[in-house]
């Protein structure tokens, strides 16, 4: 599994160059993202390549920062793939709190990073279905299995 770090940001134009540039000082490489707003704050989610540093940084330009377990499931950049994945989820009755992209840097296959209520009862399931799931950061830069789906049915190939 992967370690996501949650900041909580003021919703307000700079922010989030403010926090790239504490990652860029930092050598921290930002793998997959995604922000959540709302009129005054919002949640920047983000897969990075040195959570505990970034973490440590952004804490010290009094940023309210949160690391939290996510999966990451590597699929074939064509049609269907999300669906397929979605679907074995579903059919395995895991709820997914919400979802984004990243993608691997030597295949450029899609990474996709999901939050799910229990992160081991998922990675099994998805294990036992043949996916690959990411077990740190490192792998989004050099993951080198990709899973095949097949697809009139969408199963593994």
């Amino acid at each position: 599994m992967l370690k996501q770090l949650s900041i909580f940001a003021e919703n307000k134009k700079g922010t989030m160059q403010q926090i790239t540039q504490i990652l860029f000082e930092n050598d921290v490489n930002i793998l997959g993202s995604v922000n959540n707003d709302s009129a005054e704050y919002g949640i920047v989610r983000m897969v990075v390549s040195d959570p505990d540093k970034a973490e440590q940084a952004l804490q010290a330009a009094g940023y309210m920062t949160r690391q939290t377990d996510v999966l990451g499931v590597e699929v074939v950049d064509q049609p269907g793939n999300l669906n397929s994945l979605l679907k074995t989820l579903l059919e395995t009755n895991i709820d997914i709190d919400y979802i984004y992209l990243s993608f691997n840097r030597e295949s450029g296959c899609p990474i996709m990073v999901f939050h799910v209520p229990d992160v081991y009862e998922t990675e099994a399931s998805l294990k036992s279905k043949g996916y690959t799931v990411l077990f740190t950061s490192f792998c989004l830069f050099s993951i080198s299995s990709i899973l095949f789906l097949h697809p009139q049915t969408g199963d593994p190939a």
